[in-house]
């Protein structure tokens, strides 16, 4: 699992016994270790402000950290303590610096060698916390749209923006996430920068209309660590593995399984295509479905009297057919359970005993679940999108 700047920041202090700070390449702070040894204004100034004084660049610029392939010791003046710069680079890329105090005692050759082993994993570790591997956040943006939206064309022209960019190896699988807030008000692009920052697999991300979209390479995180990540109520969907090329499929199928998140009780508050059962085939049927409902259940939903029928019947019907199970699910006596089996029959002027009838009112209720027109609980104490457990209503 891929580390991040802290941790690696951390392990290089405990091993060289002295305190660290890290910098990228304009000199802005973005990991330090504790402070135990001597400590300058420099070092304090950099940690409080996150960023050095452009004297002080200017001054260890002058002494060549620019150009320096490997470490290089910069003797103290005016105040400042003599120090270490071990430059991090990836591929010749000055990516960012490494700073060590160089006093009480002077660092040992071995020490120094240490740090400069490391610097190579701060380094990778930066060439991917940075956006697209070095794209501008416009560029990486375009490249993950051309990706999930564009033509087949496109779609590999993006694919191949990232892979040189470094963002994603060729032959590596990526998977989509799809997290569309509830309600769709809530703001999710610090979310979803929030969670990229914080995923070991280093996500690329696009917000879009009422959902954002983290596209993942290698092996995928939880949906549901996700969505805690990103730190707002939200639904979050998984697709498939696929090529980097073929991402649009994987982001398909994570709006469908978002969706089904959102609507279904017991899927929420993360699903993953592989996990959709029978609404991996309905949330793909054409919009022209909800039109085609059992007349019957059509009827039923209309009147809010029914309600409980509708329940009851969807139980059923999950449950095979078996009153045992149902009864037990509802918590209801057999005797209410069948009148009230009995009055599904008689309102939607069905036969439960028809097995053709059993099957189109069992599609019904599922795409009526898709499509958002029956809402609340199913099985009796199935869970929303929130994971609240929601009991089914209605006498027994």
């Amino acid at each position: 699992m891929p580390e991040t700047l802290q941790h690696l920041v951390d392990e290089l202090a405990l091993r060289i016994g002295r305190p660290v700070l890290l910098e990228d390449h304009e000199q802005r702070v973005l990991a330090y270790s504790e402070q135990d040894g001597p400590m300058d204004d420099i070092r304090r100034e950099s940690i409080l402000r996150r960023h050095t004084t452009a004297e002080v660049r200017d001054r260890y610029r002058a002494a060549g950290i620019l150009a320096a392939r490997g470490p290089l010791r910069i003797p103290g003046a005016a105040g400042a303590l003599d120090r270490v710069c071990v430059p991090a680079r990836h591929r010749e890329r000055l990516l960012g610096f490494v700073w060590l105090i160089d006093a009480g005692p002077p660092m040992s050759d071995e020490d120094v060698a240490i740090a400069a082993k490391t610097a190579p994993a701060l380094a990778l570790t930066l060439f991917h916390d940075s956006l697209a591997a070095g794209l501008t956040s416009r560029r990486e943006a375009e490249a993950v749209s051309a990706v999930l939206l564009g033509d087949r064309a496109a779609a590999r022209e993006g694919a191949r923006l990232l892979v040189e960019a470094g963002g994603f190896a060729g032959d590596e699988p990526v998977t989509a996430l799809v997290v569309r807030p509830v309600p769709a008000s809530v703001a999710l692009a610090d979310g979803l920068l929030a969670a990229r920052a914080r995923l070991a697999c280093r996500p690329l991300h696009l917000v879009r209309g009422d959902h954002g979209v983290l596209l993942c390479p290698g092996r995928p995180p939880d949906p549901v660590e996700v969505g805690t990540l990103t730190g707002v109520p939200a639904v979050v969907g998984a697709g498939g593995p696929r090529a980097l090329a073929d991402a649009a499929e994987s982001y398909r199928e994570a709006l469908h399984a978002a969706e089904v998140a959102l609507r279904v009780p017991g899927y929420g508050p993360a699903a993953s295509w592989s996990s959709l059962g029978v609404y991996r085939m309905l949330s793909t049927a054409p919009s022209a479905l909800p039109a085609q409902l059992h007349p019957g259940l059509e009827r039923l939903l209309a009147d809010p009297a029914s309600r409980s029928l509708v329940e009851t019947l969807e139980t059923y019907l999950d449950l095979a057919g078996s009153v045992v199970a149902t009864a037990r699910t509802l918590r209801l006596h057999r005797t209410s359970l069948y009148y009230r089996l009995q009055r599904v029959e008689q309102l939607a002027g069905t036969d439960l005993h028809d097995g053709d009838e059993r099957l189109m009112l069992h599609l019904s209720l599922k795409m009526a679940r898709l499509t958002g027109r029956l809402t609340g609980g199913s099985r009796g104490t199935a869970r929303g999108c929130s994971g609240t457990p929601i009991r089914s209503t209605g006498p027994s």
